[in-house]
């Protein structure tokens, strides 16, 4: 018997052998749109194209048959007028007779889909059409917001590019009134022989539906188009840098009626040159003066409100911290808690350019003599 090369289906879809199942299906589905024979009338050379397209694809989108045909390629186990699944024998195929397109014809031989089917389900099972119908993925965007933006939440006005639905088909993919299929005359399956052995197939033509479709031309029949929106997003209060806010439904929409997937927001919040956010805490260095250190003092100290009251202790030391109760950020999550804002305070020492401030400052000494350093190198023994 005479042998016809085929080409390898992995170099008919263009992908690596170890391509995966996302790779191969975009694959599958730009050459389909490519080849397509409602796209072509009267074009043998790609209706051929997208049989053997279609054919390939058949076999590399199911897992039992790719692993079969990674193993023997076109040398295939079992086929008809040959050792069945479990007689493990092997025979090398003409191709060249077999119907690669499932048209329904009655001559020559099965196709090699016939075989994976007959292999895997026990010969004579209705093989399964692939669907394209692929729920829409989420974006993801980046926007930079200040500091205030932030801390009070703002609405950002955005301009995206995304898949939309094609609004001449209304995501469907089809236009018009559907026809009865030509190749199974409307029954939706096919008939295929070999020998003394018949197979009812699903029709690749029209999916075993039984009706055909007018594609829509405007997307190629994928039911959606690349579109630039512009958008309003509301940002909430609390949000910081890493943070991602949901828009739901704005990202990119499915294929055939599928549904949409969601827009996320990625927030990168400026720095603030005094308020240091930690959280939703809040820290500030103040200054004060010896004399508030010493003896005391109620200041005043910026923060996301306004001016507030702080009160310092006598005998603050410089490093000190205070805090302020729910003066910090809104959490994101829960607006109705607020983080803390913490007061370092830095004690200011006056220096001694006036001579009778280098006076006071030893009158002081005298008065209240004091080493802070007296136990330093006991404790630098211990």
């Amino acid at each position: 018997m005479a042998t016809t090369a085929k080409q390898d289906y992995y170099d008919l879809l263009g992908v690596p052998r170890k391509a995966a199942q996302k790779e191969i299906r975009a694959a599958y589905r730009k050459l389909a749109r490519k080849y397509h024979p409602d796209l072509n009338p009267g074009d043998k050379s790609s209706e051929e194209k997208f049989k053997q397209v279609q054919e390939a694809y058949d076999v590399l989108s199911d897992t039992k048959k790719r692993q079969m045909y990674d193993q023997f390629g076109f040398e295939t186990p079992g086929a008809a007028g040959m050792p069945s699944p479990g007689d493990g024998g092997d025979v090398h195929f003409d191709f060249g007779g077999f119907d690669f397109g499932g048209g329904g014809g009655t001559g020559g031989g099965p196709s090699f889909r016939d075989l994976f089917s007959q292999y895997f389900r026990g010969g004579g099972g209705v093989a399964e059409a692939p669907t394209h119908a692929e729920p829409g993925s989420s974006l993801e965007y980046q926007i930079e917001i200040t500091f205030w933006e932030a801390v009070r939440g703002t609405v950002k006005k955005l301009t995206i590019a995304r898949m939309d639905a094609c609004t001449d088909c209304h995501g469907t993919g089809a236009v018009g009134q559907s026809q009865t299929c030509t190749a199974c005359g409307g029954s939706g399956q096919v008939a295929q022989t070999s020998g003394r052995m018949r197979f009812n197939l699903t029709c690749t033509r029209c999916g075993g539906t039984g009706r055909l479709k007018n594609m829509c031309r405007l997307c190629g029949g994928e039911g959606r188009v690349r579109r630039v929106d512009t958008i309003e997003v509301r940002i909430p209060a609390g949000v910081q840098t890493g943070s991602r806010v949901r828009v739901a439904g704005k990202g990119n929409a499915g294929t055939n009626g599928a549904p949409t997937g969601d827009l996320y927001i990625i927030t990168d919040v400026q720095p603030h040159p005094f308020f240091n956010r930690r959280g939703d805490d809040l820290y500030t260095s103040v200054p004060i003066t010896v004399t508030e250190a010493a003896l005391g003092a109620k200041i005043e100290v910026p923060t996301v409100d306004g001016r507030s009251l702080l009160r310092v202790p006598p005998g603050t030391n410089s490093g000190q911290k205070l805090r302020l109760r729910e003066k910090g950020v809104p959490s994101v999550r829960d607006p109705r808690h607020r983080g803390d804002q913490y007061v370092e305070l830095q004690v200011m020492v006056p220096k001694p350019i006036d001579e009778r401030v280098r006076e006071l400052l030893k009158e002081l000494e005298k008065l209240a003599p004091e080493d802070p350093r007296k136990d330093l190198f006991d404790r630098a023994k211990a």
